[in-house]
């Protein structure tokens, strides 16, 4: 049972957006189509699945390119990412990864033990770049510095997290950078998730004018007569979403 190199089963706890959570035993060299789809159930709300987190916070994103990798130590290593303790995240279509690599990175900076400088002050920094991009002010030279940092930190830190720390920028930037450019040079999220990068529009020719948003707007930012098209006031929308939520004619979309 298992590969050659990789004997046995492997549990993993399997989360995100995902029909089936919880902890599953698998044989080794098992497909990661047939963990998300025959044990996992597939991806709710027939969304199609975008990339698979493996190895915990240091462990990397894997795109449907390699949806049918066989599951294994080298192979994982082989395409960026690692087994470590066995999570796996499945992320679907709505998942930005700009997002989903700032926010494993987030944990990082908080339990670096802070004894080396590439992963105390190297991971701080790698955060800040990360957030610059999803606000909207990054450059392209922020992009060359993020990679640079990324390998130092890797390369220079006395600890696996430090040296493991890099994985979810560098795999999601490798697989995913298109999204990164979006950020960068058009300031725009294809996912709708970062916030700076958003805007919640009304189409004129879809809404009734109930008033229903207006009246579910926390910060009233939404005006309009009453059977008339309304429009959204975008420098105090706080994009929360509650707009969309509550229209029943499907006139307010994310921009």
């Amino acid at each position: 049972m298992g590969t050659e190199k990789s004997k046995g089963t492997k549990v993993f706890a399997l989360g995100g957006k995902i029909q089936n959570t919880g902890l599953v035993e698998i044989p080794m060299g098992t497909t990661l189509r047939e963990i998300v789809e025959d044990i996992g159930g597939g991806i709710p709300e027939g969304k199609a699945f975008k990339a698979a987190q493996t190895g915990g916070p240091s462990g990397g994103c894997i795109p449907v390119e390699h949806y049918d990798v066989p599951i294994d130590y080298d192979n994982l290593m082989e395409i960026g990412s690692m087994m470590g303790s066995g999570g796996l995240i499945v992320m679907d279509e709505d998942n930005c990864m700009v997002d989903i690599a700032k926010f494993f990175l987030e944990f990082t900076v908080e339990e670096s033990c802070g004894k080396c400088a590439p992963c105390r002050i190297g991971t701080k920094r790698l955060l800040e770049i990360l957030e610059k991009i999803t606000s909207g002010r990054a450059t392209m030279d922020d992009l060359d510095k993020m990679e640079e940092l990324c390998y130092h930190i890797k390369e220079n830190s006395l600890c696996g997290l430090g040296q493991t720390a890099p994985n979810p920028v560098l795999s999601t930037y490798h697989y995913f950078k298109e999204e990164y450019l979006a950020h960068v040079q058009e300031r725009r999220c294809p996912a709708g998730v970062c916030k700076n990068l958003i805007q919640y529009k009304i189409n004129p020719e879809t809404c009734t004018g109930c008033t229903a948003c207006a009246r579910a707007c926390p910060v009233s930012a939404i005006s309009g007569e009453k059977k008339m098209a309304h429009e959204i006031d975008q420098a105090v929308c706080i994009k929360c979403g509650m707009c969309i939520d509550t229209c029943r004619f499907d006139a307010i979309y994310v921009q």
